[in-house]
């Protein structure tokens, strides 16, 4: 014992001194943002006071503006500008200049900007959305610079005398087209990665969140200013589907995060200029719950699951399976905590979810349960709606429990994007593991269980690409980790050392290990004019090197050096 008690207190010591040092934030300009929710243009101050009805059908926006309203409370925010072809190009240019300058400046510098870009979010933005964000900066700052610096490779047998390694270089422009469901990281998440791995980037908000993205846009170029960088090096775009298939055809990557049916028509505009493309789309995530839980924890998990987007409804979970030998008890108690949920305006700071951000999704939520009470299922709890007028009920949904589903219902196989939980029953981990894989989607799974083993076995044979074990959402926490999906939920990865170097150019490169002492020099026999024996000469190089026995390729060495020269000098 008195051999391991040092050993102890220096480990603890070692883990309190990283532990404080955690607490010590960098030192970064501090910047000052006007917090205001007017833009530039100071007469669309004069329209706020009124309730926006926004006209009915898909088509509802067009033109040359974007009308922008507050879905909590339907009052009329003012307008956005709707960029055309001409203009999206003009922006891009401006940002591919100063990208050239950005390119060469040093890790140093870049981590600078990102620091900032955590300053002050002067915005009512969720916990999860800042959080997210913030461990993404702390990523970066961290080990961001190791995974972008030369990666040295094996150089293999028969180029022993190289040095072989992988450079990361800018791209150049990167564009994202991101969706309305995280207005704050869906702008800093992309933005982050492209800035610090020494790209420029135009972002196309989405035109249900357009008034938010505009004031984090001031953020980033206030945090721009601040520490001396290219002021056009970033750019935040509105408009509709024309501004966003002109970014794609004027871009040097693009990261999508959407519905399928518009990743598939970015592709296609990507194709013509043969552009990477990142695609983050749909989920129909799945959430199981064997029969060794404990029921209390797993429901109010659960439940966060459905509901994790408050202000929002973006389901986290949609799938719900539950073992049958606890099913009735779990049923019951997720019952009682959504009948205590309340729907109502997310400032007014007593309600647990807020407004559906799309106008008339409520509908299509509807249609979904409707198919399925219409096959046999059964509502048995919804939450309540709190004070928000008449005007704009249509923007709330109340969130849904609803039971005796099965896979021949909408409600099963189409993205809900809602506050919906469907429960389904499963007797096996065999059977639930084939119902979990039963769609078109594959974007994560989060599955409970006591066994720790039984959780993982379990996940592992789920076909998506996160998956959090005992857990809801956790790899997205860490931010080491890559995110994105299979099937309909896309392909390529954002996060992580993946979703980094996946903003750069990656290049090859092989260079003489011992030059000038040791140079390559092509072999006589297979210089041109080749020698009547080249052929024998380089059969016996390949023997000698990948021979299947010592004696072989000793054999094999001899043949060489009876072919003529040596490969080196």
């Amino acid at each position: 014992m008195a051999f391991w008690w040092p050993l102890l207190v220096l480990a603890f010591a070692y883990g309190l001194c990283r532990f404080l040092f955690m607490l010590i934030p960098p030192k970064v300009p501090s910047i000052d943002v006007e917090a205001s929710d007017v833009l530039d243009d100071g007469n669309q101050a004069q329209e706020n006071s009124f309730i926006y009805v926004p006209p009915r059908g898909t088509s509802q926006q067009s033109g040359k503006i974007v009308q922008c309203y507050e879905p909590a409370t339907m009052k009329y925010l003012g307008y956005v500008p709707a960029l055309t072809r001409d203009e999206v190009k003009d922006r891009v240019a401006k940002v591919r200049k100063a990208q050239k300058m950005w390119a060469k400046t040093s890790f140093k510098q870049r981590r600078t900007i990102s620091s900032r870009d955590t300053g002050k979010t002067m915005v009512d933005a969720s916990l999860g959305e800042i959080m997210t964000t913030c461990e993404k900066i702390n990523w970066l700052l961290s080990e961001g610079e190791q995974w972008l610096k030369p990666e040295y490779r094996s150089s293999g047998r028969s180029m022993l005398h190289k040095r072989a390694k992988v450079e990361f270089h800018p791209l150049g422009v990167i564009g994202a087209i991101v969706s309305w469901n995280y207005p704050f990281h869906n702008i800093f998440n992309p933005m982050l990665t492209a800035v610090f791995s020494g790209n420029g980037i135009v972002i196309k908000i989405s035109e249900h969140a357009s008034w938010s993205g505009c004031f984090y846009f001031r953020i980033i170029q206030s945090a721009l200013a601040a520490i001396g960088a290219p002021e056009d090096l970033v750019e935040v775009i509105t408009g509709f589907a024309e501004t966003g298939e002109a970014l794609v055809s004027s871009v040097d990557k693009v990261i999508f995060v959407g519905s399928p049916g518009a990743g598939k028509m970015i592709m296609r505009n990507a194709a013509e200029t043969l552009i990477p493309v990142t695609l983050e789309l749909g989920g129909k995530d799945v959430f199981i719950v064997c029969d060794d839980v404990d029921v209390d924890h797993v429901a109010q998990i659960a439940v966060r699951a459905v509901l994790q987007s408050s202000g929002q409804n973006c389901a986290g979970a949609e799938r719900f399976y539950v073992h049958r030998e606890i099913y009735s008890s779990f049923v019951s108690k997720v019952t009682k905590i959504i009948k205590s949920v309340r729907a109502g305006p997310p400032l007014a700071g007593k309600y647990d979810m807020g407004a559906l951000c799309m106008h008339e999704h409520s509908e299509k939520l509807e249609g979904l349960i409707n198919d399925a009470l219409d096959k046999g299922a059964e509502i048995v709890a919804r939450g309540s709606f709190g004070h928000i007028g008449e005007d704009a009920v249509d923007q709330y949904f109340p969130p849904t429990v609803i039971v005796n589903v099965n896979h021949s219902m909408r409600l099963m196989q189409e993205e809900a994007f809602g506050p919906i939980m469907p429960i389904m029953k499963f007797s096996s981990d065999e059977e639930v593991v084939k119902l979990a894989n039963d769609s078109k989607y594959g974007l994560g799974c989060a599955v409970f269980s006591g066994s720790q083993d039984r959780a993982r076995d379990i996940a592992s044979q789920i076909h998506c690409g996160v998956a959090a074990v005992n857990d809801f959402a956790a790899t997205y926490m860490c931010q080491s980790l890559p995110f994105g999906g299979v099937k309909h939920s896309g392909f390529g990865r954002f996060g992580g050392v993946e979703g980094l170097r996946a903003c750069c150019l990656v290049k090859a490169v092989v260079e003489d290990r011992w030059w000038p002492f040791v140079k390559t020099k092509i072999p006589k026999p297979i210089q041109y004019p080749v020698a009547e024996n080249a052929f024998e000469f380089q059969e016996s190089l390949v023997e000698a090197l990948y021979g299947l026995n010592i004696w072989e390729r000793l054999q094999a060495l001899v043949g060489i050096e009876s072919g003529g020269s040596g490969l080196h000098k």
